[in-house]
């Protein structure tokens, strides 16, 4: 018990470090964001999102589920690390070879020549990726978020000084091709003063079995999810053009803030906690009921803000040229709520040992939007955003279903533990609602989103001590920390 109690309390300062690290580094990234939405055109943030969408599927095959392999394995030898470092350089390389070779073929395809640069630059980041990624796998196994934190910021730092530099100058899509670029080289030299002295410097391909079995078993639920995600920008390319990519993009992302901001914490250590936990023979139901009720106290009241003030936050980040991407946040709001009570889901796959059982509802999801797509699509970004949030629904029975038969986790329990936080995002939205309707219409929304903050926060606050919810217990410890140390 002793133990636990240590462990939890490393975990907990591990999460702390992470969030406030990736906070400061997504405040960073957005800012840069926030500068580019005034620099670049929506032209020039289509193409790279249309191009970025198959560097994400490629990262699948690049990591080979390497990462989540050295987070789950029980015990580690030298000789497993041997071989998990062999496979991560040999699949990266091939990988950097094969996208640098298609570059021509895929900007012919989608008749958009400026993709071609832009991907032969992501081409030359899998070079350098596996410098810094078995470090990387090994720290948050260890929960060490302290080292990973120096390292985030002195790759931010990085790909913050050449986007924005090289936006300057002109360099259109390719100045966020280079700072993805100089984000990897950035973290692969700093992770060298932090990498474990258990981990030996040459690969080697001599126990390469268990790693590829392990590899082969997760691969087809990432790709499946890499693809998944990548979908909506690739049939939107497809059906529309690279300017509705663009705005579906920003809709995309101003939905998703929440998680931008805390969703490297809410994820952090996820598949080695909970492999631990199954490893005692905890009940992997029981926790993750706990975690996606602390997780949906803070998200649902996130995404409803989110839609109360869209055409504010749209203006005062992005600019008025941006309020055609408003109509697309309804459906992929209510996608990214539905979204988030199963976050923790593929997490939970991998930590029992079942990765490819994760791949099943992603398929399902992932044709019923390219089926929605051709049938639906009428040629709006809002048409678009039902599209993806049907698909969504229809992947449900089969989550569910999956989940009361692996995880012993039952649809009663899990909607017992979520009401609390559907009542907080209710009141908290219908708030926001009367706020909105008091405030002057002539008040600018940089404002009327200032004027709500304090009051909204406060209300959000009550209502989890009104619903019992139990992220006030965890708020409260927080709070107690600070004092302690205050004092």
């Amino acid at each position: 018990m002793k133990n636990l109690a240590l462990s939890m309390a490393n975990i907990r300062r591990s999460l702390f470090i992470n969030f406030f690290s990736s906070t400061g580094g997504t405040v960073v990234q957005f800012a840069v964001t926030l500068f580019l939405a005034r620099i670049l055109s929506p032209s020039d943030i289509g193409i790279y999102s249309m191009t970025i969408v198959f560097i994400n599927i490629a990262h699948i095959f690049q990591d080979f589920g390497v990462g989540s392999y050295l987070q789950r394995e029980k015990e580690l030898t030298p000789e497993k690390l041997r071989a998990a470092t062999g496979v991560i350089f040999t699949t990266s390389w091939s990988i950097a070879a094969v996208i640098y070779a298609g570059s021509d073929w895929l900007g012919r395809w989608f008749n958009e020549p400026t993709m071609i640069p832009v991907m032969k630059v992501l081409a030359l980041c899998f070079v350098f990726i596996p410098f810094g990624s078995i470090t990387n796998s090994l720290l948050t196994r260890d929960f060490a978020a302290g080292k990973q934190a120096w390292v985030g910021a002195v790759s931010t730092a990085a790909s913050a000084v050449t986007c924005i530099t090289l936006a300057l100058m002109g360099f259109g899509a390719l100045s966020m091709a280079w700072a993805n670029l100089a984000n990897i080289v950035a973290c692969a030299i700093a992770f060298i003063p932090f990498r474990p002295n258990y981990l030996p410097w040459l690969p080697s391909f001599r126990h390469w079995r268990d790693v590829v079995h392990f590899g082969m078993s997760s691969l087809l639920t990432n790709c499946l999810n890499s693809v998944n995600n990548s979908i909506p920008d690739i049939l939107l390319g497809k059906l529309g053009n690279a300017t509705l990519v663009g705005f579906f993009s920003r809709a995309n992302s101003t939905v998703t803030i929440f998680f931008h901001i805390a969703g490297s914490t809410a994820n952090y250590g996820s598949v080695s906690y909970i492999a631990q936990a199954h490893h005692r023979g905890e009940s992997v139901g029981t926790l993750l009921n706990k975690a996606t009720s602390l997780l949906t106290g803070i998200a649902w009241t996130a995404l409803g803000l989110t839609y109360v003030f869209a055409t504010d936050i749209v203006t005062v980040l992005y600019g008025e040229k941006w309020l055609p991407s408003v109509p697309a946040m309804d459906g992929l709001l209510v996608a990214c709520a539905i979204g988030t009570v199963f976050n923790y889901y593929p997490a939970a796959m991998t930590a029992i040992g079942r990765p490819f059982l994760a791949s099943f509802p992603i398929a399902v999801t992932l044709l019923s939007r390219i089926a929605f797509a051709f049938a639906l699509f009428d040629g709006s970004i809002r048409s678009f955003s039902w599209v993806i949030c049907g698909a969504t629904l229809v992947a449900l029975p089969v989550l569910l279903i999956q989940q009361h038969i692996y995880l012993r986790h039952r649809l009663t329990t899990q909607l017992q533990a979520l009401w609390p936080s559907a009542a907080v995002a209710i009141i908290c939205m219908t708030g926001a609602a009367i706020l909105k309707i008091a405030l002057p219409a002539s008040f600018a929304p940089a404002f009327v989103l200032l004027a709500s903050a304090l009051p909204l926060a406060c209300l959000w606050y009550l209502s989890l001590r009104m619903t019992g919810h139990p992220l006030t217990a965890e708020i409260h410890k927080m709070v107690a920390g600070f004092r302690a140390r205050a004092a």
